[in-house]
């Protein structure tokens, strides 16, 4: 079987249509690894950064949570998802790298990965813009897709 490209359709983009498709319960998992350099250690206390914007991580949950509710507007030909349910977890681990584990959860016709990446990206940007004052050198690594359940191709554990 040849794959193709959901989103093309005599050669011009396309929304998918999922008219036809069984409603499902549908989870994906995203990650997104921050480094902080080494100057930003000293305002850490007890696992968070706190600035005169409010705490770094707590904000970085709530924008988290913010992105992955407004994914069909910022990413293209995204459906609009009535999610049940997104979590963002912030985690400072050795050498100052903060991962971000952001959950989508809901019950449709398409897949949450989408909106599960974009809370994990939009959280990461977060930590970036909130810590960029002490210093521009934190690096936004890796974003990537852990799990994906309820379609018709599942992946992760």
């Amino acid at each position: 079987m040849t794959k193709k490209f959901t989103h093309i359709a005599d050669d011009s983009p396309s929304m998918v249509d999922v008219g036809e498709k069984e409603i499902t319960k549908r989870t994906a998992i995203a990650q997104s690894f921050v480094q902080l350099p080494d100057e930003m250690a000293e305002h850490i206390q007890d696992g968070e950064i706190k600035t005169l914007k409010g705490p770094v991580f707590h904000t970085a949950i709530i924008a988290g949570i913010q992105g992955a509710k407004r994914t069909f507007e910022l990413i293209p030909l995204c459906h609009q998802l009535n999610l049940n349910k997104v979590s963002v977890d912030i985690q400072l681990k050795d050498n100052l790298l903060v991962e971000i584990i952001c959950e989508a959860r809901c019950s449709g016709k398409t897949g949450v990965e989408m909106e599960a990446l974009t809370g994990a990206s939009v959280a990461a940007l977060t930590v970036y813009d909130m810590c960029k004052a002490f210093s521009h050198n934190i690096v936004i690594k890796e974003t990537k897709l852990l799990k994906k359940t309820g379609g018709k191709s599942d992946i992760g554990q």
